[in-house]
């Protein structure tokens, strides 16, 4: 999706995985049509900011097929624990309401880009 800004330059808007609460979590993730990868991360884990812009640019790159969201551990334990989250970043993939992938620490995007491309 491409805006322009105040001076007429193009400029690219970047689509960002979506924020997941406990609240949200059972209609976002466990009720969707489609799959959905989630992001465990926390502000303070370096390795969850090495991870969060490579789950940005998928959630871009399969926008319309694909959910993506991130959950913040910190705010939102219930899901976490439900599912095992110990480390994280933890990124689980869930289709028709089953996990169905997991990848815990940082992994190449390519690796979090098959996990999705298996399910499609």
């Amino acid at each position: 999706m491409n805006r322009y800004n105040s001076d007429n330059n193009f400029k690219r808007q970047e689509i960002m995985a979506l924020a997941i609460t406990d609240a949200t979590f059972d209609e976002v993730v466990l009720k969707s049509d489609k799959p959905v990868m989630v992001d465990f991360w926390a502000a303070w884990c370096g390795p969850c900011r090495m991870v969060g812009p490579i789950i940005d640019q998928i959630s871009e790159e399969y926008a319309g097929k694909v959910v993506v969201g991130k959950v913040d551990v910190d705010a939102n334990q219930e899901f976490a624990a439900k599912y095992g989250v110990r480390n994280i970043p933890t990124v689980l993939v869930f289709h028709n309401g089953e996990v169905v992938g997991k990848q815990v620490g940082v992994a190449p995007k390519q690796t979090y880009a098959d996990s999705l491309d298996a399910l499609l």
